[in-house]
Parts: C-alpha cells; structure tokens; sequence
C-alpha cells in the first residue's frame, strides 16, 4: 500500500496517480505521511520536494533529514497550472476571501492583486483542502486557488482558469520509503544527501565543496536548512548528479565523511527528465578505472 500527502486533488495526488492508479493512503500533513512509512503503515508516500519558484519544500526537507532514515525511491515532475474555485452562483467580484496553500499563493499572488483587489489571500492547509472548505456553503472563504482536479471534485465552479503568475511552473515529487538497495545507475540518476557541518568555522563550506568539484560531481540544488540547535546550526540539503555506485560520486561520499559531521545518503534514484550530466574528462567511470588500474600497476609492477 502506498500513501501521499493529501487530501485527494491535491497536485502530491496527482504526481502518485502518474505511476499508481490502485487505492493509496492520504495523509494530512508532510510529517504524518513520512510517519507512516516510518512506522510501517504504508511501504512509500509521495511528498512535495521542490517547486521551481518557490525551491525547495522546507518541511519534506527537514523530516528526510532529521528521525529515522528513509530513502527517495523516484521523482516525479509536474506542471503546476492554478485555477481559481468558486462555490456555484458566486462571482468574481464578489469574491473577498481566497483559501489556498502557502506554495500556492506565492505563485498566484500577483494575479489575486491585479483581478481581485478587494479580496484577501489566506493561507493553509492544501489546496485540495482549500476546495473542500470552499465547498462548504457555510464557509468564509469564497474562492480557493486549487488544481482543476480538486475544483471539479468538490464540485465548484472555475471563475478563471490558468491563474499562476509564472506558467511554466513544475513541482517535483518524491516517492519516499525505507532504506533499500538502490535501483541500479541509469546514466541520468540524482542523489540526495544531507550534510552537516563539524562546527561553525571559516572555509567549512568550502571543504564541503572541495569534495564535489575536486571529482567532477555537479550540484544541480543545495540550500541551508536549520538544524534546530540553536541559532547559526545548519545543514545543508544537497540533489547532484550522480548515482551512489559511480566511482567519482563513490570517492566523493568518502571525502564528505572524513572531512565532515556528518552525511546522511537519502537516496540514488533515476532523473524524471532523463537528462544525462555532462561529465568532464577525466572523470567518467572507464576513467577512474584505468586511473585504479595504473596505481595498482605501481605497486605491483609487471614482472
């Protein structure tokens, strides 16, 4: 049984359904669904990871990194494409109150402003969750910024389609569960990692990076998270392009645990967009082995 991040017509809801149409398991909040592969509940749960406007989901990022390791199995991308949801009857200028999620209004805010100057944007909950609310004839709220699914669902009415501010928005999911064995390098595959520092020091940054760029590994997302610790403690939630069981990706995690607190692997899983890094001489897989080759040919030189 797999899970989500729901309620159901949420956008996690419909990054499950791109790969899985049995029956899933929804989840109120982020924490609860990752709780649930935690304890054994569900085998995985699809959550929100990173939205190219708003980057990286804070929440997703903090539990993968703190509790019980768990491991991203796949991503899935997909394109975000807002609508704004009326109960039936309502129009659009008489909307004064919209419900959306936190991602949500910062991606329609600048449309609410200019086509509904009178109303004001709350924030809470899912989207999905915001058209249920709406649903309600009882409820406060006029309008919920949702996807079409959850609108329709709940039965509302779509007085404006297509509202985001940036339409070429695209949220990535995870399909997250227990440590396993990863599935097998593709040639375009992500990793995964949380990486804490040993203290708070000058150039400790840099020795972190020292490590990628010394073995030809490219980040393609770092962003500092908190630790929780006390003020100034940070971690850092790291995607490259790499797979645990290339060589250079290999040596890289190595180099990260001498010179670092701590690293956390949270996962080698293939690429949603199949793109293939552009790896520099010097560093692709036949290369280190020739290199491996050369230094055991100088220990034990050819009689």
């Amino acid at each position: 049984m797999l899970g989500y991040f729901g309620p159901a017509g949420t956008f996690t809801h419909q990054a499950l359904l791109a790969f899985h149409q049995d029956e899933a398991v929804p989840y109120p909040t982020v924490g609860s669904a990752l709780a649930a592969v935690r304890e054994g509940k569900v085998e995985a749960v699809v959550v929100p990871v990173e939205n190219s406007v708003e980057g990286g989901v804070s929440v997703t990022l903090d539990n993968l990194a703190g509790g019980r390791c768990l491991m991203i199995r796949r991503e899935i991308l997909v394109e975000v494409q807002f609508d704004l949801c009326v109960r039936p009857g309502t129009k659009l200028e008489e909307v004064r109150h919209v419900l959306t999620h936190s991602h949500a209004a910062a991606q329609t805010r600048e449309w609410i402003a200019a086509n509904l100057p009178k109303a004001t944007l709350h924030e809470g909950g899912s989207t999905a969750a915001a058209a249920k609310e709406v649903c309600d004839p009882e409820s406060k709220y006029d309008a919920a910024v949702c996807a079409q699914v959850a609108g329709d669902l709940y039965g509302l009415d779509h007085a404006a389609r297509g509202i985001a501010d940036n339409p070429g928005a695209v949220t990535r999911f995870a399909l997250v569960s227990l440590p396993d064995t990863p599935p097998p390098p593709t040639g375009a595959d992500k990793t995964t990692l949380a990486v804490y520092l040993h203290q708070d020091q000058p150039g400790a940054l840099l020795s972190m990076l020292e490590q990628f760029a010394a073995r030809g590994v490219n980040l393609c997302r770092i962003e500092s998270r908190p630790t929780k610790a006390g003020l100034g403690n940070y971690f850092f939630s790291i995607d490259v392009e790499a797979h645990i069981l290339e060589p250079r990706f290999a040596e890289t995690l190595m180099g990260l645990h001498r010179v670092m607190g701590d690293v956390v692997f949270l996962g080698s899983y293939p690429r949603a967009d199949k793109v293939a890094p552009d790896i520099p001489a010097g560093y692709k897989n036949e290369e280190f082995a020739a290199a491996k080759a050369w230094y055991k040919a100088l220990i034990n030189p050819p009689k």
